[in-house]
């Protein structure tokens, strides 16, 4: 048997362990679990760090007020050295529609070892923590959530004895580039972190979805949130894992009425929020990012390259067996294909897709080494463990 046969084999082999042994990743069924109301509302404050989001918050902003709670809710926005009137702007649409009450604050600039993100939400926290909140709702500027789902989350939550249930928006997917990048974004999370395992408790599987995260107030001081991870740039990878660590339970789950109203239109948006974090997802690590490319290249890449290489070379074998990976891999796209409401036809392109976020990897790679890693909105964050560590 051809060096082609072999690792074509490996490539199949590896599908098919995904398909059995990953959690059943690629199912899009694991939804927020429909429970009875409590008899009693707790007590919500939800906390939205925005920093230049004058151009969503008209769309999403107003969501948030208007949500149906039974209980007492009101919402901290944190304006986080916006230079597009955003706090201005929170406070006309305040006026405008009414519903919830609504605080807009700034909490200056981060200081060193500080993510922004994670300083305006230790703020909102703060300013939370005068109302006394059994529940603290951390959801991000660009996020529109319909106007029950305060009251579901809530619900879930109390049902199932979560200290935290999350989310995954559905990301907007209109323009071809985010019909195509889009909705393998969330396909890869779910194999890096399969929806089943991080419900099961003792499990130590650990994600949640920043865009739309409730969390128990009482958990959140008992895992030091957000201090414990305030350097972090993928905050809701660990946070999950800062909550669990403390005994926690956790539920992430794909969202069926909560929505990313951000546009992402062009390859070079998307780029850039892939890039920002992928190599802080390696945690910075060369060997983990070559072990990821050689990883991306045999499961993704060989099983086209096998059926045209093996169709050329008249290797029946090769073709066959890269034909059946690739057969696998585009059927366990079809559910999120099917979620995102986009044409089936799209699967077998998965390759092309998986390409694309390898290249991405890598330039994140590059420009962490630049001294241009994880950049976001004019900030450039250090690799952790090179600025001061604060008691």
């Amino acid at each position: 048997m051809s060096a082609l046969v072999w690792t074509t084999a490996v490539s199949l082999a590896a599908w098919c362990w995904l398909l059995l042994c990953r959690g059943f990743f690629w199912r899009a069924d694991v939804r927020l679990p429909q429970r009875a109301e409590p008899g009693e509302w707790p007590s919500v404050c939800v906390v939205v760090p925005a920093r230049d989001e004058a151009a969503v918050l008209p769309a999403s902003l107003p969501s948030l007020l208007a949500q149906d709670y039974p209980g007492r809710a009101e919402v901290f926005l944190v304006d986080d050295g916006s230079a597009d009137g955003t706090g201005e702007l929170a406070r006309e649409l305040a006026g405008r529609h009414g519903g919830l009450p609504l605080t807009v604050d700034s909490p200056g600039e981060p200081p060193a070892g500080w993510t922004g993100k994670l300083w305006a939400v230790r703020h909102g926290i703060g300013l939370a923590g005068a109302r006394g909140p059994e529940y603290l709702l951390l959801t991000d500027a660009d996020i529109a959530h319909a106007p029950d789902s305060l009251r579901s989350l809530v619900a879930a939550a109390r049902a199932g004895g979560y200290d935290v249930v999350s989310q995954m928006a559905r990301l907007r997917a209109d323009s071809p580039w985010e019909r195509l990048v889009v909705p393998a974004f969330v396909y890869f999370f779910a194999q890096l972190y399969p929806f089943r395992w991080i419900g099961r408790r003792g499990a130590r599987t650990a994600a949640a979805a920043g865009g739309c995260v409730l969390l128990r107030a009482d958990t959140a001081r008992r895992a030091r949130i957000p201090d414990a991870i305030r350097h972090a740039v993928i905050d809701d990878v660990a946070l999950a894992r800062a909550v669990k660590a403390a005994g926690g339970h956790v539920w992430l789950g794909l969202a069926d009425r909560v929505d990313s109203v951000r546009p992402y239109p062009r390859l070079h948006d998307l780029w850039r929020m892939v890039s920002r974090s992928a190599y802080a997802q390696l945690r910075h690590n060369p060997l983990l990012l070559l072990g990821t490319v050689a990883g991306l290249a045999l499961v993704y890449l060989v099983p086209p390259v096998a059926v045209a290489a093996g169709a050329l070379a008249g290797d029946g074998a090769a073709a066959a067996a890269g034909g059946a990976a690739w057969a696998v891999m585009a059927a366990t796209y079809l559910p999120m294909l099917r979620y995102y409401r986009q044409p089936r036809w799209l699967a077998p392109l998965l390759p092309f897709t998986a390409f694309l976020y390898l290249l991405m990897t890598v330039d994140s790679a590059v420009q962490h080494y630049r001294g241009r890693g994880a950049a976001w909105k004019g900030r450039t964050y250090a690799r952790p463990g090179t600025v001061p560590d604060e008691g």
